[in-house]
């Protein structure tokens, strides 16, 4: 099958869990249309704040994790999609207490099957090139007067969507062991 019921029901965990740490973190998308918002309307703010960071956070989050499940797909591999449980509660618990540096792994893809050292670093790459990717849209429409949205609210999103896909493109091809990087660059030694 190519995604499950269960598999479903993570991703769907996971981005709500992610748009709720960080839906007082990054600034409002109110904001971007009336400096004084915080003053004004925060129910309604608070609901459009938690789909914004869905879509700021989570949606690069998501679309790294399941660069990582199709490419193993296409290489013949399972590859089944898991939110981290243990770590979303990490997550929110560091919110609670306002703790100054968020890192945790929400999620992570299990798969099986062998793969050659080639095939392996193909699919430790998919997840990060999906941040590359998601930055350099975002750098291109706001880079191209003509792409560049009217609103304000999309251009915020776009700055953020730039600045936190770069960040954790970086994060992620760092060459210690547990990240993607490490994957991919032990995976090229082992072809050298």
């Amino acid at each position: 099958m190519f995604i499950t019921f269960l598999e479903i029901v993570d991703l769907l965990v996971m981005t709500g869990v992610l748009a709720y740490i960080f839906m007082d973190i990054l600034p409002s998308p109110a904001r971007a249309r009336d400096p004084l918002e915080m003053f004004t309307k925060k129910k309604k703010q608070s609901f459009e704040q938690f789909i914004f960071a869905a879509g700021v956070v989570a949606t690069g989050i998501v679309l790294h994790e399941l660069a990582h499940k199709f490419v193993a797909i296409a290489l013949g591999q399972d590859a089944v999609f898991h939110a981290s449980y243990k770590f979303l509660a990490l997550g929110v618990l560091l919110k609670l207490i306002h703790f100054p540096v968020l890192f945790f792994v929400p999620g992570y893809v299990s798969i099986i099957g062998a793969s050659s050292p080639f095939e392996h670093a193909i699919t430790a790459f998919a997840g990060p090139f999906m941040h590359l990717l998601l930055f350099g849209i975002a750098w291109l429409m706001l880079s191209q007067k003509a792409l560049t949205p009217k609103k304000p609210e999309m251009r915020m999103f776009l700055a953020l969507t730039k600045r936190i896909n770069l960040w954790l493109f970086i994060l992620n091809m760092l060459p210690i062991p547990g990240f993607d990087g490490f994957g991919v660059f032990s995976s090229i030694f082992a072809m050298i």
